[in-house]
């Protein structure tokens, strides 16, 4: 495939060589676990070709551009924590804020050429919602919408993206038992900075649930980064999650094991928090700020608000009105959510909670709320 990407660019710098241990254990997880249909099989393809083609692209701008490199990245705020706990209706209310730079849906996947540099409509914009790999839409989502780091991340094949589109039990447990991301996060650093090249300097505001399995490796390339931390009880929280992988992989496959993604989704985000735990008690708690997901349902611009206060920023005329108007469209907007059945993951709710009892009762301390099982939400209100 790196021979492919090299004949369809003309190029043949990759740059630092430290993709190339994901991108093999990545391919022999998709020979010989992933069970690919022809879609799936065509999908992956195409999708690894296009991450090496765009790091050719991406080191041959660097090349012809050194100064990129002198682009400030100053203090991003990260959103992180358990998927589906307000994370993601929190990252389209802060990109509404005019003054700060978001990684844009129709960057995420192909940042070449750096948006400065093209002179009219860039034909990367799709004219609908863009690309949507599962079939269910579940807050409103638009071209110029934020998208999460998993793309950026998938350029060093380090990312958890790759096992929402396919069993793959042993990059799974390479990518968070043995692969080491700093390589990963220093080349999203690299492509951010080529992202801002041109642009005004605006503070960045990036957004990954999967942050919480990696908190160390991120922290030694964003050292001054702050975080904004959602919350919710993580039983209303694991049958949503593995349902959508579900629906995801369901497209590539003819074969959906459901009992696998549900060990998956268990054993990754009960890492994931006492990684997160242990990461804040050893000295990063105060770059810390968190909210309860139904603080986040009952008063999204007041959370907001909190929020902008504990950064010393203000939330101006602009970006209030552009958050009120998103929040009424995305409550117009929304999909009925349909609870999944916990016996087809193999999920057993009671059994699961002993696991994330020590985030549980972390996470009451840090928003001032206890979270309750089954309380978290409210039918018809924005859910992830």
């Amino acid at each position: 495939m790196t021979r492919t990407a090299v004949e369809e660019t003309g190029l043949d710098d990759f740059g630092d060589d430290s993709f190339r241990e994901g991108l093999a254990v990545l391919l022999v997880s998709l020979r010989d676990e992933a069970r690919l249909n022809a879609r799936g099989a065509e999908f992956f393809r195409d999708r690894i070709i296009r991450y090496l083609s765009q790091r050719l692209q991406v080191e041959d701008w660097y090349r012809r551009h050194p100064e990129i490199d002198d682009v400030p990245i100053a203090a991003p705020l990260i959103g992180l924590g358990l998927p589906r706990t307000g994370s993601t209706a929190l990252s389209l209310l802060l990109a509404q804020d005019p003054g700060v730079r978001y990684l844009r849906r129709w960057e995420s996947s192909q940042p070449c050429p750096p948006p400065s540099t093209v002179r009219g409509p860039d034909p990367r914009v799709p004219t609908g919602r863009g690309e949507m790999v599962g079939t269910r839409h579940h807050v409103p989502v638009h071209a110029h919408g934020p998208m999460e780091c998993h793309e950026l991340m998938a350029l060093d094949f380090r990312s958890h993206i790759f096992v929402s589109f396919a069993r793959m039990p042993s990059y799974a447990a390479w990518l968070v038992e043995e692969a080491d991301l700093t390589s990963t996060f220093a080349y999203q650093r690299r492509v951010m900075k080529l992202l801002q090249w041109g642009e005004p300097e605006r503070p960045w505001r990036l957004k990954c649930p999967s942050h919480v399995l990696f908190l160390d490796h991120l922290d030694r390339v964003f050292p001054d980064a702050r975080f904004v931390m959602t919350h919710r009880d993580p039983t209303d929280v694991l049958l949503s999650v593995a349902d959508l992988y579900a629906d995801i992989i369901g497209n590539f496959t003819d074969d959906v094991d459901r009992l696998d993604i549900g060990r998956l989704n268990v054993e990754h985000w009960t890492l994931g928090m006492e990684r997160a735990l242990r990461f804040r008690a050893d000295g990063a708690d105060g770059r810390f700020h968190d909210i309860d997901f139904r603080a986040m349902q009952d008063d999204p611009i007041g959370e907001v608000r909190g929020l902008y206060a504990w950064l010393g920023e203000a939330v101006g005329d602009e970006f209030e009105r552009g958050m009120r108007g998103w929040w009424a469209e995305a409550a117009a907007e929304r999909e009925p959510g349909a609870r999944a059945d916990p016996v087809a993951f193999g999920i057993d709710l009671d059994r699961v909670r002993p696991s994330f009892a020590r985030y549980v009762e972390a996470a009451g301390r840090w928003t001032g709320r206890p979270l309750h099982a089954g309380r978290s939400g409210r039918a018809g209100r924005i859910g992830k």
